[in-house]
């Protein structure tokens, strides 16, 4: 797995993540918030499935 997201899209995916979780937990948005598990862990892991299929990259990083 090549890193393909970018540090600000990382913390983005991270925030959004622990914040619909957050929501979930509470029971305010109900048990669809769970789903802020997959950008928490994607932030986290710094690699989309979805960014490598559609063949974006917003690492600033150079490929080698």
């Amino acid at each position: 797995m090549k890193t393909n997201a970018g540090t600000l899209d990382r913390a983005l995916r991270v925030i959004g993540g622990l914040v619909l979780i957050g929501l979930a937990a509470t029971g305010t948005v109900g048990a669809w918030g769970w789903i802020g598990i997959v950008p928490l862990a994607t932030g986290a892991l710094g690699w989309c499935p979805a960014y490598t299929m559609l063949g974006i990259n917003t690492c600033p990083m150079k490929a080698k």
